[in-house]
């Protein structure tokens, strides 16, 4: 195979297939959507082809037979059929403006009439919108492909200003109603954003799309599978580790066989061979670190949370359910399934390196404000624990707790409970890029967090004094037995128990013994 175009940052599918760019193909996804059903919803996070896909179904609904030879849907089709397109995106704009929305709306209509030659005579968004679908299919005398990219954007946007999300969110609601009622005119339905929006919220008027978020035959839809880079992405792998590209980017799941890559990282993988936070660094997630730190939710609790079907849909402008959000986002991943009786949860983790460690940097730096001290402290670390200087470690983590501002302790509930100490211990090292466990669990009990280091492994035990006696964090290492689990290693093993003290803020005890 010879090398290709990497299509960094190309959302037109006529683009990459006519400047012969990689491309995987997404059409058996489409063919299944054809046969199953009419009106469906997609959620991604941001940078995972959502808009190619939709992009895709607009070339294929207008009949552009040759940007699909060679592809699985070309022989599956009927290219002497043209259907008329609507499509609608708010993947761009000031939507955080009172009643830019609506004008935005209306915009795109007015061009979507120029363009086909239609004239609404309806005054609202709504009416302009079901005039535009009825006209589009008496005029060509087929239904119509109704499609919208980044649905709830206008929502996301101004979720800092939450008068104007839920006016956009309401009128929103009106307009995809409009959905249901042109059914007659409509021949398939395609609504793709980063959240799941409640029901009740938003789609109350459009209450019969299929969801296929966590719809195990689509969890591949979006991103590059395992086969997909050792196929078509094979002249791009020699002189990368293909172990080390699993770690750093590979983990999206949504309930499928197969865990996905984000094709943003790949890419841009592909074309500097480094391994760096490309995904992470487009979008800085300001509000989710500070939802976080506001709802005490700390990092520790993060690698093992437990989601629910309503939990992780439970998304509204008034109250979004911290799974959801993480969920959503694109932080958290599906790990496993567990059926409960009549309910399924979901266990939730980091996907990859990429996002654990770079979301507890993001972490890191809302605790102090020094970004030349975080990055000193980060750097001695990872010195530190390679040669096992464990006096200096201690050291370095009284300074670090020291440096944390006063006022963060006194405007933080969080700062008051054994496990914001714990899971500052965990930001440190998940930011620094070490192999972590949290809440091992074992025969008799559950370790607070196993890191595995330049083959030695590491057991941490935390206590807050004023609630367990002194020297407990180590007794309890000893007396669970927690490193027995780890002897089959035939690794060094280091208990390392430490203890806090909510009056000083910081370490009153660091022990280490070797096991």
């Amino acid at each position: 195979m010879t090398k290709r175009r990497l299509p960094i940052g190309i959302q037109t599918f006529r683009k990459i297939r006519e400047e012969n760019c990689y491309y995987v193909d997404k059409t058996p996804h489409i063919r299944r959507l054809m046969d199953e059903g009419t009106h469906y919803f997609l959620s991604r996070p941001r940078r995972f082809g959502k808009s190619l896909f939709l992009d895709t179904l607009k070339e294929l609904f207008e009949g552009n037979e040759p940007l699909f030879e060679g592809l699985h849907i070309h022989g599956h089709w009927d290219w002497s059929v043209r259907y008329p397109v609507v499509r609608l995106s708010f993947g761009s704009g000031n939507f955080k403006e009172d009643g830019y929305l609506q004008a935005n709306v209306m915009e795109q209509l007015t061009a979507i009439e120029k363009r086909s030659g239609v004239v609404a005579e309806a005054v609202t968004a709504p009416g302009r919108f079901a005039s535009l679908i009825e006209a589009l299919h008496e005029r060509a005398g087929q239904p119509v492909a109704v499609l919208v990219d980044e649905y709830d954007k206008p929502i996301l946007d101004a979720l800092e200003v939450p008068e104007v999300a839920r006016a956009n969110r309401d009128f929103l609601r009106g307009l995809y109603a409009t959905i249901k009622d042109s059914d007659a005119h409509i021949k398939f339905t395609f609504l793709t954003g980063v959240s799941k929006f409640s029901k009740v919220s938003l789609f109350s008027g459009l209450n019969n799309l299929t969801d296929i978020t966590i719809d195990p035959q689509y969890s591949a839809v979006c991103g590059y599978t395992e086969e997909d880079l050792d196929t078509v992405f094979a002249p791009e792998l020699p002189g990368l580790d293909r172990d080390e590209i699993r770690n750093w980017y590979n983990g999206y799941s949504w309930r499928g066989d197969e865990k996905v890559y984000n094709p943003f990282d790949i890419l841009l993988l592909f074309r500097r061979h480094s391994f760096e936070a490309y995904w992470f660094e487009t979008g800085t997630p300001t509000f989710l670190i500070e939802t976080l730190l506001s709802r005490g939710v700390g990092a520790l609790a993060l690698d093992n949370m437990l989601g629910s079907d309503d939990l992780l849909s439970a998304f509204d402008v008034d109250h979004i359910a911290t799974e959801a959000l993480l969920f959503q986002t694109g932080y958290l991943t599906i790990h496993q399934t567990e059926p409960r009786g009549g309910d399924m949860y979901y266990r939730l983790s980091y996907p990859n390196r990429e996002v654990r460690q770079s979301l507890n940097k993001s972490l890191l730096n809302h605790l102090t404000g020094d970004p030349s001290q975080r990055t000193e402290h980060r750097a001695r670390l990872y010195d530190l624990l390679l040669i096992n200087d464990f006096a200096d470690l201690e050291s370095l983590f009284k300074a670090f707790f020291a440096s944390i501002p006063y006022q963060w302790h006194t405007n933080n509930e969080i700062a008051n409970y054994e496990g914001y100490y714990a899971s500052v211990f965990y930001s440190y090292f998940a930011s620094v890029g070490f192999d972590i466990v949290v809440e091992d669990s074992g025969s008799d009990g559950r370790l607070d967090m196993a890191v595995r280091f330049n083959d030695n492994v590491y057991l941490f035990e935390f206590k807050v004094v004023e609630l367990a006696s002194e020297g407990a964090a180590m007794a309890q290492l000893k007396e669970k037995g927690y490193a027995d689990k780890y002897r089959g290693l035939d690794q060094p093993i280091h208990l390392i128990g430490v203890e806090f003290s909510k009056d000083t803020r910081n370490i009153t005890a660091f022990e280490v013994v070797s096991a």
